[in-house]
């Protein structure tokens, strides 16, 4: 594979909605580049779904393993089907439920998505975002777009066009501007390729309101070190900053006594008053507020060159599963 330092950009931040944006993206993702766009999870970074040459520059531009799959972004059932050997009932019904929104099923492949999309597998992912840029792009395509999130591989999510360069500036041509995205996390996946449904990534729709749709779904292990991952996020490692982070089960204050200048937190209380403010970072305790905020709290105790962070744990139960399971991929627990 090509290391990315050899496609050198004078990479582009254009605003969304300021005029001719939307077609420079598509007429740039046409012509096989890459666009970095957003979503109501995170920003994506955005290829030719059909290209092979155009995805690999994905692989290139994020230092991505090549037996990590990607989601293929669609806007339409009809461009879905377009990409999928099967469409079954319950494809329909979650479609029905849930799109456009932060849901990926897993699906058999067609032809036409070749098998670097997938890394080698049978199976390929399908969502149709919410977004309006990036469904507005999507219909100037008029082709589907494969979109990982915008940043180097295993390391935290961008929720901002500005944590996009941070990572990727001068590796890809162009970045629009849609503001922060509502609501900070990547989608759920449902493998619908097996006898049951099976929740491969947890996100902010959860296993409760699959169910209520469904009835039964099953949830994943770790897939085994020989067989292909059918969807990303699967890794142990992942959504990592810099930082080396330690969630914290119990009593903060003991954390706190083995600390040092270069330790933040992320609670959901204020800090002691011993502690300085600016190395204790307040999020919500609401977890849609606390999903929006947690990536951009990351990349901030990366930009104040903390070397740990300290991450109060979460609490049980179903509408927190998504960003514990993101913060013990981040811990690489």
């Amino acid at each position: 594979m090509t290391d990315a330092s050899e496609h050198a950009f004078s990479t582009e931040v254009q605003e969304a909605d300021a005029p001719g944006a939307l077609g420079q993206a598509a007429e740039l993702l046409a012509q096989g580049q890459l666009v970095a766009l957003p979503t109501e999870t995170v920003y994506g970074l955005a290829a030719d779904a059909r290209s092979p040459k155009a995805v690999a520059r994905i692989f290139e531009a994020k230092g991505r393993p090549a037996g990590n799959p990607l989601i293929v972004h669609i806007d339409s059932v009809e461009m879905a089907e377009g990409c999928v050997a099967a469409w079954p009932r319950a494809a329909a019904q979650l479609a029905g439920a849930f799109w456009p929104g932060p849901l990926s099923l897993v699906l058999p492949k067609a032809d036409s998505i070749p098998d670097i999309v997938t890394a080698g597998g049978k199976t390929v992912a399908v969502r149709c975002p919410a977004h309006p840029v990036f469904r507005a792009v999507l219909a100037k395509c008029g082709f589907p777009l494969a979109a990982p999130s915008a940043n180097r591989s295993n390391r935290v999510s961008p929720t901002r066009a500005e944590h996009v360069v941070d990572q990727l500036g001068g590796l890809i041509p162009l970045v629009l501007n849609g503001g922060a995205c509502d609501l900070g996390i990547e989608s759920t996946v449902l493998d619908l390729t097996g006898d049951t449904p099976t929740l491969l990534r947890p996100g902010m729709i959860s296993l409760g309101q699959l169910q209520a749709v469904l009835g039964p779904v099953a949830t994943s292990k770790h897939p085994a070190a020989a067989e292909p991952l059918k969807s990303p996020g699967q890794l142990q490692r992942h959504y990592s900053p810099r930082a080396k982070l330690i969630i914290v089960e119990g009593d903060m204050a003991a954390a706190l006594g083995q600390a040092d200048e270069t330790t933040h937190v992320i609670a959901r209380t204020a800090e002691p008053a011993a502690w300085p403010s600016e190395r204790w970072h307040e999020l919500p305790a609401v977890v849609s507020d606390f999903a929006r905020e947690l990536y951009s709290t990351l990349h901030r105790c990366d930009q104040l060159d903390a070397e740990t962070i300290l991450v109060q744990s979460l609490p049980s139960g179903d509408e927190w599963a998504a960003l514990r399971d993101r913060l013990n991929r981040a811990a690489g627990a």
